[in-house]
């Protein structure tokens, strides 16, 4: 439409930047095999000392300066087979050992794409008029496993972007239990098809917000009453599973917050962490920055909530209801008429509003946006959490037309009922040009959220699922181009 300017901004991927992971042989298929560690570890047992002085050394050379720490890296990794090794061995043969069971990710290996960026919760230190941004990006490695990276930079005062550069030594959190939620957990088993009777016998034992460890005890009880209720097994499996997909990961402050990844660490997100869309709330007794994302696990995908008040340590839980369905939850960043709001796309092609009295529940949920014109014909999503307004609600959209091409659009919507449509582009605000069809998935433009600044949108965009750029609206003439929806014509 010509609202938008393109910067000159390309962020692509560097497949230099690994982790260091525990590798156990045998157990690299897919959907994993018979471990082979035993062998393995006897093959390293067997070799003479000038072979492991040899290996480790050809090891430290080609590696060393791709991590951190790597002998500490093989010694972890030694102790999680230390088991399989009966007699006392040197420490450089324990050394090689851990590095047999070791290996590096590539977390950016085959692509860097669908960025949502926040205000940074440091502002310290600025020239007046910047601001310091947190920007969020889905790595996309080896199998398509994705993570969730970040990077920083700064909006300047005459509208620039400025991206600093990725720190070396990326670092995966350090994984801790949370407290559970009781009613959450109904709520998952309702969707579940096992929120009955025999769930209740368990989780009506137990406080608002319990442990793990009361869990399993409420869970043992049951598991002795299999003769006068139904389901036991099914239902003790799945409670496990939920409480398996709450944990926290944390960083150490110093550890600067590009080197900071958010590695798949539930059995619903074993095949990655996607998409993550973050806002900076401005409501008491929630998070300063909330976020949802798509855990997937190889077979279907639900949706997980982020927390964190400073992009250090981060809670992550499972979204249950009806409005969390699918994909692409974007939250509102603030209450409206005293429940929380969130984008939705539950019937996997509409765009909707859901509503909740907790951030973990969406129940209520209403149609708001149904595909209307050519570009937007198979299906719509929204692209961030919406930017409030004096106008209305903006919210970033996308649609996908022929040729399965996506383009970025916007609506404007209500502020006190947000599920009124009261403003609309007729055309998408970019897409791709010749220069932004090709990627790993041609055809694409795709922001998981955009940035208000000094009445500028900072458009971050993933380009054919592979690199980033950053395009800038003027908020003034956008509105202005809004068409009122009841007047419009396809």
């Amino acid at each position: 439409m010509g609202l938008a300017r393109r910067t000159a901004i390309r962020l692509r991927h560097d497949s230099s930047r690994v982790l260091s992971r525990l590798f156990i042989p045998g157990q690299e298929l897919v959907g994993g095999s018979e471990s082979r560690a035993a062998n393995t570890v006897q093959r390293v047992l067997e070799l003479s000392e000038e072979d492991v002085d040899a290996a480790l050394a050809d090891l430290f050379e080609r590696l060393d300066h791709r991590h951190e720490n790597l002998g500490e890296v093989f010694d972890q990794h030694a102790v999680k087979v230390a088991d399989y090794v009966v007699n006392p061995i040197s420490p450089a043969r324990r050394r090689l050992m851990g590095a047999v069971f070791s290996h590096e990710y590539s977390i950016e290996g085959a692509a860097l794409c669908n960025p949502s960026v926040v205000r940074h919760p440091d502002q310290t230190g600025l020239s007046p008029g910047h601001t310091r941004i947190a920007m969020s990006v889905r790595a996309v490695g080896e199998g398509h496993h994705s993570s969730i990276c970040f990077r920083t930079g700064t909006i300047t005062s005459d509208g620039g972007v400025e991206l600093d550069v990725a720190q070396p030594f990326p670092v995966a959190g350090a994984l801790s239990g949370a407290k559970l939620n009781r009613e959450l957990f109904h709520s998952l088993m309702h969707d579940l098809g096992f929120d009955g009777e025999t769930t209740a016998s368990v989780l009506d034992s137990l406080s608002d917000r319990f442990s793990t460890i009361d869990l399993e005890i409420a869970i043992a009880k049951l598991e002795t009453q299999s003769e006068t209720r139904l389901n036991v097994v099914k239902t003790a499996t799945l409670l496990r599973m939920i409480a398996a997909c709450s944990y926290r990961s944390s960083f150490d402050p110093h550890v600067e917050m590009s080197r900071r990844v958010l590695w798949p660490a539930a059995p619903n997100e074993r095949n990655g962490m996607e998409d993550a869309r973050f806002v900076e709330m401005r409501e008491p007794g929630v998070s300063r920055y909330i976020a949802s994302y798509t855990a997937f696990d190889g077979h279907s995908v639900s949706q997980q909530l982020l927390e964190t008040d400073d992009f250090t340590t981060f809670a992550s839980s499972p979204l249950a209801g009806r409005g969390a369905r699918n994909k692409g939850l974007a939250f509102f960043p603030r209450t409206i008429a005293g429940r929380f709001a969130a984008l939705s796309r539950f019937d996997r092609e509409s765009n909707a509003i859901a509503f909740s009295d907790d951030v973990h529940r969406w129940n209520d949920v209403v149609t708001a946006q149904v595909p209307t014109y050519s570009w937007e014909v198979v299906q719509l999503g929204n692209c961030g959490s919406p930017i409030e307004l004096s106008e209305g609600w903006l919210m970033m959209t996308h649609g996908v037309g022929p040729m399965r091409t996506y383009g970025i659009g916007a609506l404007l919507l209500d502020l006190d009922d947000p599920t009124k449509v009261i403003g609309q582009l007729p055309r998408p605000l970019l897409s791709p040009t010749m220069h932004e069809q090709d990627g790993y998935v041609p055809n694409v433009v795709y922001s998981c959220g955009s940035l208000l600044h000094e009445g500028h949108l900072f458009i971050p965009y993933g380009i054919a699922d592979q690199s980033i750029s950053v395009a800038t609206v003027n908020v003034a003439d956008l509105v202005e181009a809004f068409e009122p929806v009841a007047t419009r014509t396809p």
